[in-house]
């Protein structure tokens, strides 16, 4: 990802550290990168690990995906988070209703 500084129009990369020689950094950024990439895979561990409660693997699709469970019982993206939390599809519904009981 790239920014402008304030003080020219030059980009940047996010990271950069002017005054850290380029292999600590291509070291650094590497590191980093497998870092986040560690976390997200053991996130994606969790989100169908029998430990959670069907509501908590599907809170953690949404915070992994950035996305909310939809309202509309027939919502396609039930089916998603059915497959990837291995979750029934009627569990899927349950924390549905269960968020958002008919008025």
């Amino acid at each position: 990802m790239t920014y402008e500084s304030k003080y020219s129009s030059r980009p940047f990369l996010a990271g950069f550290n002017t005054g850290e020689p380029i292999a600590e950094q291509r070291a650094r950024i590497a590191r980093e990168h497998a870092e986040r990439e560690e976390h997200r895979q053991a996130e994606l561990v969790e989100l169908s690990s029998i430990r959670n409660v069907p509501g908590d693997r599907i809170r953690l699709w949404e915070r992994v995906y950035g996305l909310t469970l939809p309202r509309d019982p027939n919502h396609h993206v039930l089916d998603v988070i059915a497959v990837a939390t291995d979750l029934e599809l009627a569990q899927v519904r349950e924390e549905q209703q269960r968020r958002h009981p008919a008025s």
